[in-house]
């Protein structure tokens, strides 16, 4: 059986490399810097709590062998690929429609995110996006301590992720909260959901693109 100190050793090494991982700009810190800045710190959470979940959800699927059938299949992959970047250019038009809706002064016209919604959005997201599986199948065995069971292991693993995830949110959120007051001047408004509208747009074209 492997000792404390081990485990420890591993857990450590992933949390460093996890915590690269975290901070890296991506769809999930885009989704969530948008949340904050358009709905507030609670549906911001809410949008991060379902981030979490998804990769929970990917975690797991890594341990029991399903996400390597899924990179092992063009098909699986592409399907879920192809998926995920009609999603995120369906976000990027709701952003830009938002955009229009700030141009035309109409509040009513303009899209309100719920918890419920914003979890929802994070879930799919997560989902959506196969790279995030396979990152999480070539990352998570190589920090598994020999003897120990793959399931639990990778859950603990991923749990870890998901910690540093929540303070990473914790700090984005607080970040955009200071500054949204002027985030959601009329003009500012205007180009933030321009800008946002076309990274999503953009982060989807990559996505259909990109193969295995």
């Amino acid at each position: 059986m492997v000792g404390w100190g081990s485990v420890l050793a591993s857990l450590l090494a992933f949390a460093a490399v996890a915590a690269v991982l975290t901070v890296t700009p991506g769809v999930d810190t885009l989704l969530m810097v948008r949340t904050a800045a358009v709905s507030g710190r609670r549906v911001a959470f809410a949008a991060n709590a379902g981030i979490s979940f998804g990769c929970l959800v990917w975690g797991i699927a890594s341990a029991v062998g399903l996400t390597a059938l899924l990179a092992a299949s063009q098909l699986a992959y592409d399907a879920v690929r192809y998926a995920g970047a009609a999603y995120l250019l369906w976000l990027g038009i709701q952003a830009l429609r938002s955009r229009a809706a700030i141009a035309t002064l109409d509040p009513a016209e303009q899209p309100r995110v719920t918890v419920g919604g914003a979890f929802r959005q994070g879930v799919v997201t997560n989902l959506l996006n196969p790279k995030v599986g396979i990152v999480y199948l070539s990352l998570l065995p190589q920090f598994i301590p020999p003897g120990y069971a793959p399931l639990p292991a990778s859950v603990a693993l991923v749990g870890v992720h998901l910690v540093e995830g929540v303070l990473w949110c914790g700090v984005l959120v607080l970040l955009v909260d200071r500054v949204r007051t002027v985030l959601m001047r009329p003009r500012v408004k205007l180009w933030f959901g321009r800008a946002t509208g076309v990274v999503f747009v953009g982060l989807g074209v990559r996505l259909a693109v990109d193969r295995l």
